[in-house]
């Protein structure tokens, strides 16, 4: 029986974002697909345009703006398939884009989320901020990816067209089990949105699950339809789900030794932007540790550390001081994630 596939578009106010890259998810080749449009109560004519273009689309209206977290989740909860695409409105996709992904997944049960390699809209042979081309996870929780670090995007050379085991997916395209998610729970809607993603994986791999990249399957992102990489709001928002997130999978002591080490970093880099004259920057680091020691009660952190982030290095001082621009500058030897069942190369 061919998997039932949902794949999942949420949007708030993205009227010409939609029309660019939403008729390319219409043409995606597979038999058993649904597609939902989650409107979160924007103010433009996107729910008229997406009805009147593509009756075809199933429709989610939501009564206010619900985020990012909340809105993917009560898609999901509405809908009964095997696999749930999560898939950002201003991401462009060619038509055979879903197949690697459910091959690969049907063949290793052990997988609960995939995603492709994703590359930038514009200049499709670099690789996009979101997730390039598979994300891990430092030793203090900052995120990095193949084709990524911080903010330099490498050029797209096939250095990285290897499936992986990776320490988290991209939200912005992004494969997920359905079996899986009922087992573990769905995004946590504390988060509103930014981290949302890396924290289901992390607990999808403490429970036991791996998390992929198939860059055989390959989308286009613009980037930044929501906010862009220079919001404070954005930077609020990386801040606060990010001390949760290490909250809400470390055991006590671990989160401890890296919290510490985290308030170093992250006000050392306030301090910067104040004196630079970036004060709603400095504002953000500040408000968004405040608000998540006020949220850290919500959760309950685990007891044995399991599934601990895979670079043990320091991304931050790798970056600043090393000048290692490029995910293959790395030493190897400081990856510890266990590469055993990666899925296979692509058949010829």
């Amino acid at each position: 029986m061919t998997p039932r596939v949902a794949v999942i578009v949420v949007s708030y106010n993205g009227l010409p974002i939609i029309q660019q890259c939403l008729p390319s998810v219409v043409q995606t080749k597979w038999d058993n697909l649904q597609i939902i449009f989650v409107d979160n109560h924007s103010g433009d004519d996107s729910v008229a345009w997406v009805s009147n273009q593509f009756p075809e689309i199933q429709i989610l209206a939501n009564p206010d703006n619900w985020l990012f977290s909340r809105a993917n989740n009560e898609a999901i909860r509405n809908i009964d398939c095997d696999y749930a695409v999560l898939l950002n409105n201003d991401v462009a996709v060619p038509s055979t884009w879903l197949q690697p992904l459910i091959a690969y997944a049907e063949i290793h049960p052990q997988i609960a989320a995939l995603q492709p390699k994703i590359l930038q809209f514009d200049r499709r042979d670099h690789f996009e901020y979101a997730g390039a081309s598979g994300g891990y996870l430092d030793q203090l929780g900052y995120p990095l990816a193949r084709g990524r670090i911080f903010d330099y995007t490498e050029k797209d050379q096939g250095q990285y067209d290897s499936p992986a085991t990776i320490d988290w997916a991209s939200g912005a395209a992004m494969l997920l089990r359905r079996s899986a998610l009922d087992e573990v729970g769905l995004l946590d809607e504390q988060f509103g949105l930014h981290m949302e993603e890396i924290d289901l994986c992390w607990r999808l791999r403490r429970a036991g699950y791996e998390i992929g990249v198939i860059p055989e399957s390959k989308v286009y992102h613009i980037g930044g339809a929501t906010l862009s990489r220079e919001s404070s709001r954005k930077l609020y928002y990386n801040i606060r789900n990010g001390i949760l997130m290490l909250y809400k999978n470390l055991p006590p002591t671990e989160f401890r030794l890296i919290f510490f080490q985290r308030i170093l970093l992250d006000h050392a880099a306030a301090f910067v932007w104040f004196l630079s004259g970036k004060w709603s920057h400095s504002k953000a680091v500040i408000r968004g540790y405040l608000d998540a020691h006020n949220m850290k009660n919500h959760y309950s952190p685990p007891n044995n550390a399991t599934a601990l982030p895979s670079y043990r290095g320091r991304i931050l001082l790798d970056y600043l001081l090393k000048r290692r621009r490029r995910f293959s500058d790395l030493p190897v030897d400081k990856f510890q994630i266990n590469h055993a069942n990666d899925p296979p190369e692509p058949t010829p």
